[in-house]
Formats: structure tokens, sequence, C-alpha cells
């Protein structure tokens, strides 16, 4: 049951997104923004690290393989526990934490909610039917968990509903709050927000209700300008959203962009990702568009930053970059679909529970505890 579970949740992943969202070959940085951490008398920065083998971790869903489980996130210079359910359901009790964002980021709430289930089980307290804005409830920590699907942050407008998923035109208002999520967020604690291959789509931009400009919208009435103009400025108004809300508290964090690995071919021409083990640091890295994403979110973050502390809220960085940079063993592949669903193109964006995206919740748990401090 829980193999089928895990499937499941992999396979629901990969059947509502666009597939330009896989438009990029390319992995993450050398850059990187690092947190420190106490232990004791010590500091550490954990997103600074190595893989090592840790063979001390096995369940097996939809892949023939199971060493990509074997390995854990080792910090230059210091310990990363393991996750302790127990600790973080301790760390939460009385609050609330939401996930804000696409696919990724309902994966790392996935990943979230089966760690805490070595301890206990949640109660579905969704208010809809829709399988996109999920509610959980621990009941005897007093803890709720949601996702929110909101792909673009701010609010969005399919043109065309029922075109096909590769090249759907999204009317972008970068200046306007999408409330699915900004209508609820003011109750909770801890925001975990994201954004990031979405952008790779065609989009029009539109600011102060006015057309200023489009991304691929193939128009020759309208000004092309880079997803990177509309990749900072939602970034801005989904943490200015946060930064207004009279009576929200919480904690925001900053996941940044999780990155694909499609090797022998670009995701749409028989690229896939087959290796069974990481690679080594340098082997690969960002360049290009996916470094200016992740650059921008981290200078927003900044600015939300300083606009923060006047009114006593707090921002951080959860910075995934380093770590999963060099996990191209991580993702579902082909594994990502029901085998009688014939799918050719390969996942290599989502990544495989258990896997390396349960370091993730490894980071967000240490920085629960700093956050008590």
């Amino acid at each position: 049951m829980i193999k089928l579970l895990l499937l499941g949740l992999i396979l629901f992943l990969v059947t509502i997104i666009p597939l330009y969202i896989f438009n990029s070959s390319s992995p993450w940085p050398s850059f990187r923004t690092l947190k420190t951490i106490n232990f004791g008398k010590t500091t550490c920065t954990i997103f600074q690290g190595r893989w090592i083998w840790y063979p001390n971790s096995c369940i097996k869903f939809g892949r023939p393989d199971t060493d990509f489980l074997k390995w854990r996130w080792k910090p230059d210079q210091c310990e990363l526990p393991l996750f302790d359910a127990n600790q973080f359901l301790e760390l939460v009790r009385g609050k609330s934490m939401a996930f804000v964002g696409d696919s990724l980021a309902r994966n790392q709430m996935q990943s979230l909610l089966c760690l805490l289930a070595t301890v206990v089980y949640p109660l579905d307290v969704s208010y809809t039917s829709d399988s996109r804005l999920k509610r959980w409830f621990y009941v005897n920590y007093n803890f709720t968990l949601a996702s929110f699907w909101s792909p673009h942050l701010v609010k969005a407008i399919d043109t065309d509903p029922n075109g096909p998923t590769y090249n759907r035109l999204m009317n972008l208002y970068l200046d306007e709050a999408n409330d699915v999520w900004a209508a609820q967020i003011e109750a909770f604690d801890y925001v975990i927000i994201s954004a990031g291959r979405w952008f790779y789509g065609p989009q029009v931009f539109f600011e102060n209700g006015k057309v200023v400009g489009c991304h691929l919208c193939l128009k020759n009435n309208i000004k092309n300008l880079t997803m990177l103009y509309g990749y900072r400025r939602v970034f801005r108004t989904a943490f200015k959203i946060l930064t207004g809300l009279e009576n929200f508290n919480g904690v925001t964090f900053l996941r940044t962009l999780s990155p694909a690995h499609f090797e022998n071919g670009e995701w749409n021409r028989g690229g896939n990702c087959i290796r069974t083990r990481p690679v080594s640091r340098g082997e690969m890295k960002l360049e290009g568009d996916d470094l200016e994403l992740y650059l921008t979110q981290v200078e927003e973050l900044r600015r939300a930053e300083r606009e923060g502390k006047k009114r006593g809220l707090k921002f951080r960085l959860l910075d995934i970059n380093e770590a999963m940079v060099v996990r191209p063993d991580g993702h579902p592949n082909h594994y990502g679909h029901w085998p009688h669903e014939n799918v050719t193109i390969s996942d290599c964006v989502h990544w495989c529970l258990p896997g390396p995206i349960d370091t993730w919740n490894d980071f967000l748990l240490q920085m629960l505890k700093m956050e008590r401090y």
C-alpha cells in the first residue's frame, strides 16, 4: 500500500503540469547564499557540503534500482541530523505551515507528509475537492499543513484552457495577488514559497491592468520582454503581499529553484535522467537563464528582508542549490507514469519519494529549530 501511495504521488505530480516546465537541461550554480546553523558551540553552513554513501534506507516504488536512496547530505563543517519527525511535530505544535507554488512545492509537502507518517497520520481537512489545494490537520499537535497551487504566484489567466499543455499562453498580472493563496495566507505561521519552470512558457505581462510586454507570445504589436522581467516582478509582488498583510506575523522561507537534469537530448527530444548515483562537485552547474532565475529570486528575497524588518517580519533562504545540482539520479525518469499510459517523455524535474528531496525537509527542520532561539 505504501509503495502504491508513493508511486501515486509521483504520478499525480506529472499529470497536471505543462510540458514546457521541462525546458532546461542545465543544472544549478556554484553561486550560493549560505545559512549558518548553530550546533551547540559551533556553527555550520548546512547548504554547503557533499553527498556521502548511507545505505541504511530503502523504500521502493516504481524504479527497479534503489541506490539513489542510499546517500545523505553531509555539510562540510558538521553533521546534518537525520529528520526527526517527533522533533518536527513538537516544533510546530499549535502552528500552521503553507507551501505556495507549483508541483515542486507540492513535491516537498508530500515528502514532509511521508516523513511525518513515521509518527502519525493527519486528517484530510481540505475545504475543496480540488486536489491542488490540500489541507491536513495533525490532531494531537494542533498543526495544520497546507498546499496552495500557484505556479506563477500572481494572478494568472490561461488564454486557452483546453489547448495543448506545452505552449499555453498565460496572461500574468504582475502586480496583482493570486487570491488562491493570498486571501488565506495571513493566518499561517510558516510559509514556504517557490516558483520556477512555468516561466519558460509563453506569457503576456500586465501591470496596472495594461499590457506592458510579453515573453514568447509571438505578437508583433506587443513589446518583447524576457521571462526575467516577469519573474522578478512576481516575487516582488508576492513578498509585498506578505509584508502588507496587517495580521501576518509568520516566517517566510524562499525555497530556491529545483534543478532539472535532462541529458542525451532536450526534454521533448529524447532527454532522460538515467544516472544511478550523484555526480561530483563541479561536474554539473547552473548557467544561462536558470542561473539568472536563481540570482533574481535571491535578490528579491534580500529586498523583502529589508522591507520585512520594518514590521518585524522574517524572510529566510532555504537554499537547495548545491545539494540538488549533483543529484541527477533522483528523478523518476520514465517511472513517473503507469506503464499502460505509454508516456514517452521522461520526468527529470520532479523528485522520487523517498529520495533526495527529503533533504529539503532536513534543512527546513534545522531552520525551524533556529527560529525558536
